[in-house]
């Protein structure tokens, strides 16, 4: 049987303010080993694409919480503002394949 991290692609495009916010969440749930070993682009991702890669979140799980910033532009591609926005995502302890 194929590692989680063998077979998947992740839309991870974070900062590394982002990073280490996971991380510490990381590590407050699992623990110091599991946080020092976190990779952003195989190791958490959104429901959405933990689904079209095949897994399923574990039923009962919470998610861990993300910050991205979309960029708003006018009819001539110009940034205009960037709003705020949470993104929840799922550690690979926390989903398994689905059957």
């Amino acid at each position: 049987m194929k590692q989680v991290k063998e077979v998947l692609v992740s839309p991870y495009r974070g900062s590394e303010t982002t990073y280490e916010m996971v991380k510490e969440q990381i590590e407050a749930r699992w623990g110091e080993e599991c946080a020092e070993e976190f990779d952003p682009h195989t190791d958490a991702m959104p429901f959405s694409s933990w689904l079209a890669q095949g897994y399923v979140v574990k039923k009962g799980q919470k998610a861990l919480k993300s910050v991205t910033f979309v960029e708003v532009k006018d009819e001539n591609d110009k940034v205009v503002k960037k709003i705020r926005q949470t993104v929840n995502l799922f550690h690979k302890r926390q989903v398994e394949k689905m059957t």
